[in-house]
């Protein structure tokens, strides 16, 4: 159902282009949210479709994820021009609420992509993710950030 309304969005979005005659990203992105919107308006079923939900998660995700990669770089990047160190390394040991192994291999592998931090290892009952991390002022702050942040949130688009 997903791929259907997914699919569903793209060609009016190419009808969009094609009826305006204008192609670019900008008009393409337009008539994107214009059959997105369109398409809930027309959706009987809006609570049980979860393209609808999913949609607004995932690109809000993206935002967050940007961000939280973007002030971490700037972390990393200050904190190797200025001439003194303000790291404060250790490994954490996060809790999971991630069960499966997309979910686990997903949230480990944006933590690793963001500076700062390595996910190292996943406990053998996959229930403890282990993470490296440059900046650990707060232990408990820092998996706080990790489990409201990154996790609820992809767990909110994987489920």
């Amino acid at each position: 159902m997903i791929k259907t309304r997914f699919l569903s969005n793209l060609l009016l979005s190419f009808i969009w282009l094609a009826v305006t005659g204008t192609f670019s990203f900008v008009n393409f992105l337009f008539g994107f949210l214009l059959s997105f919107f369109l398409l809930w308006l027309i959706s009987s079923n809006r609570r049980e479709n979860t393209y609808f939900y999913r949609g607004p998660k995932l690109i809000a995700f993206v935002f967050f994820f940007l961000y939280e990669l973007i002030k971490a770089n700037l972390q990393v990047a200050y904190d190797v021009v200025t001439p003194s160190y303000y790291m404060k390394p250790g490994i954490i040991k996060i809790p999971l609420t991630a069960k499966s192994d997309l979910e686990i291999t997903l949230l480990a592998n944006l933590i690793t992509l963001t500076p700062g931090t390595l996910s190292l290892d996943v406990s053998d009952d996959r229930k403890v993710l282990y993470v490296h991390a440059m900046y650990v002022n707060d232990k408990e702050e820092f998996i706080a950030g990790i489990k409201n942040g990154f996790e609820r949130k992809l767990l909110e688009i994987l489920r």
